[in-house]
């Protein structure tokens, strides 16, 4: 396990979001990404989406609260041996989460080699 700091894992998880296409980020609403240890129940999760994919949002989406995606830093740090692996982890479990807020599910992200 490699040890990185909560401010640098953040910068890594802005970097990761600041890589996805402006057409594609321009098109994302009403979605918070935040980075947390971990997962209260499932410890060994790397990342969550919590929300309404774009894709099932009608016309009476209106007033609610934002879609989470959470990153969590410690599960992602325990399978990483360097900063690169955990750069690595982190655009991967980004561009998944991201992909669920787009309504892409998971055995496409799998079959697509993002699982």
């Amino acid at each position: 396990m490699i040890d990185i700091d909560e401010a640098t894992f953040a910068d890594f998880v802005a970097e990761a979001l600041a890589d996805i296409p402006p057409a594609l980020a321009g098109v994302m609403s009403n979605v918070e990404v935040m980075v947390v240890d971990r997962h209260d129940s499932e410890p060994d999760l790397l990342g969550l989406y919590e929300g309404i994919p774009l894709t099932e949002r009608g016309d009476s989406y209106a007033g609610v609260l934002p879609d989470r995606i959470m990153i969590y830093r410690l599960p992602i740090l325990a399978i990483c041996e360097t900063v690169f692996d955990v750069i690595d982890e982190v655009r991967i479990t980004v561009i998944h989460e991201v992909a669920h807020h787009f309504g892409i599910d998971d055995d496409a992200l799998h079959e697509w080699g993002w699982g």
